[in-house]
């Protein structure tokens, strides 16, 4: 008998960001060096923004053995090292550049490092100190953009954006970034220069931004505002559906979605994004078909084709909406259900899945100090990371999912009665809550009630306990079977305000997630430790409440 784990994390190609840009620079930054030197670094940024990656690390090497203390040289190889995802290289160019080319530059670089392998504080500090020594790095900017936005410090991330734009508007890392400000008719010109002129993504990226801009142009003629909520009715409940592994055992617990009329039960999921469903469930909904998209998650077989389209109404408990867009996977099961619906379409509320209940609460979130009125909407739609739409042309002014008059983005607020609840990270539909596995430094988890248990990375797992091979493990995700499967022995795991002990916990390479967020993603907490959990999520300000009680019979 094998064992099996389903993992539904979602990389849905139709709803990734926006990574656009004009145009690559021609040479790089102005520095303090020879002509030559000058001529020599633009060449290799010129390699790197043309994907030539082989010549820009041969340029760059070149250079240091000319001019070994080159902090922009060390800065630029480091860079090449992350765009190949080639993480322990950049980590070692780095931190040689650390002790032999010390400088701003160098510092910004070793931020972008520490980013990535999820040390968030680490990277904010280097960024912050090369800003306040007076180097006013654009670069530095974007960085901390990047960690105010998965703090859901939106207004700060703005502005921080915004100022890296000033510095250096044709930086494509900074158009990235800064496009997901624009209206919607600006973005789709950004990105279709920056897929005429920038050619250093990987085949998978390229796609997926190439199916977003089909998506951009088919939005812009389609209504003037996505998945706005209809009636008067601001709050819900909803029984959640056991879906079943086997004949004794649960795989996770859905919730009854109606798509145009066409009921389904889907995997609720916090791991996910947005709503996918099957090609059956597509057909009887007829759904109105918007553009083609490929369909990632775990697994190693690659994505799914598959298709967004436009649902009139989708209704959720008494809740309904209009104007959804809707993943469709061209298959006649997805996970072997009919769907999923990631608990990010509901950011726009308080969240309470109550597991041991099996009960789904929407409710509003708590007012900012002044604020009269929310937006209110299922977001299924790709919205700027503010939850700002990019195209906030709302004809119904006094709809629930009318914007409100605001200068722009928001900081996230704890009111008073979230005092207590844990701050996590949040990158796009991802919650990162940071765990300590024994007595190690905290690491990022998932909190992923797709995934049917504990998760871990063989190399994280490694450091505090011993991982074997398990030949009866089996991993399944949206993109088939994982090939190597270990078990770890013992992990006790700390977060929230809980600690739970795990004996053999799955342990599988977890790279591709981690490359897909942009940070070191060390492991996930699944259904089996998450079913005994009452989980309140607030998705507008990045934070979450773990209750668990012991008295409770499960």
């Amino acid at each position: 008998m094998f064992r099996f784990v389903i993992a539904g994390l979602l990389l849905a190609g139709g709803f990734g960001s926006a990574q656009e840009a004009k145009e690559a620079p021609k040479t790089a930054p102005a520095v303090a060096a020879s002509d030559a030197t000058l001529l020599a670094l633009g060449e290799a940024a010129g390699f790197y923004y043309r994907g030539e990656f082989d010549a820009a690390i041969q340029k760059y090497q070149q250079i240091l053995t000319d001019k070994p203390n080159s902090s922009e040289a060390y800065a630029g190889l480091t860079r090449v090292y992350l765009k190949q995802k080639k993480v322990k290289q950049a980590d070692a160019t780095i931190s040689k550049a650390v002790q032999a080319a010390d400088g701003p530059s160098v510092r910004v670089a070793l931020g972008e490092v520490y980013f990535r392998e999820g040390k968030i504080f680490e990277a904010e500090h280097e960024w912050i100190n090369v800003i306040n020594s007076g180097h006013a790095d654009a670069r530095a900017y974007l960085g901390l953009a990047r960690v105010y936005r998965s703090l859901s410090l939106y207004k700060k991330a703005k502005d921080k954006v915004d100022k890296a734009y000033q510095l250096a508007p044709s930086d494509p890392d900074i158009q990235r970034y800064w496009s997901d400000t624009l209206s919607l008719s600006a973005r789709v010109k950004n990105l279709e220069d920056y897929l005429a002129k920038v050619n250093n993504d990987d085949p998978k990226t390229r796609e997926r931004l190439q199916h977003f801009l089909e998506y951009l142009k088919a939005r812009q003629q389609g209504p003037p505002r996505s998945c706005k909520l209809i009636g008067n009715v601001t709050a819900t409940q909803a029984n959640l559906v056991p879906l079943l592994r086997d004949a004794q055992h649960m795989r996770g617990l859905g919730l009854s979605v109606a798509v145009n009329g066409t009921k389904a039960n889907l995997l609720l999921d916090t791991g996910a994004s947005g709503i996918v469903i099957d090609r059956g469930i597509a057909e009887k909904s007829n759904l109105t078909k918007l553009s083609e998209t490929n369909i990632w998650g775990i697994g190693d077989n690659g994505g799914n084709a598959g298709w967004i389209g436009l649902a009139n109404s989708i209704k959720i408990g008494e809740l309904e909406f209009q104007n959804c867009p809707v993943a469709v996977m061209d298959k006649r099961s997805v996970l072997e259900e009919n769907g999923l619906i990631g608990a990010d379409v509901f950011e726009h509320f308080l969240v309470d899945i109550n597991l041991p209940d099996r009960k789904l609460r929407l409710s509003e979130l708590p007012k900012r100090p002044g604020e009269t009125s929310q937006v209110i909407k299922l977001k299924t739609d790709k919205d700027d990371p503010s939850g700002q739409p990019a195209d906030n042309n709302d004809s119904d002014p006094s709809s629930k999912s009318a914007p409100q008059n605001t200068s722009g983005p928001l900081d996230a607020y704890i009111s008073p009665e979230m005092a207590t609840y844990t701050k996590i990270y949040r990158f796009d539909h991802l919650l990162l809550i940071p765990t300590r596995i024994a007595d190690a430094p905290p690491k990022l988890f998932m909190i992923d009630t797709g995934a049917f248990t504990n998760m871990i990375d063989p190399e994280v797992a490694r450091e505090v306990t011993k991982v074997h091979g398990d030949a009866y493990m089996k991993v399944k995700g949206v993109s088939g079977s994982v090939k190597n499967v270990y078990s770890a022995d013992k992990a006790v795991l700390t977060f929230g305000h809980l600690k739970q002990e795990n004996q053999d916990i799955v342990s599988f390479d977890m790279t591709a997630i981690s490359d897909g967020a942009g940070t070191q993603i060390s492991g996930g907490l699944g259904f089996t430790t998450l079913y005994l959990l009452d989980i309140k999520i607030d998705y507008r300000d990045g934070l979450v409440n773990l209750f668990y009680d012991p008295n409770r019979l499960h």
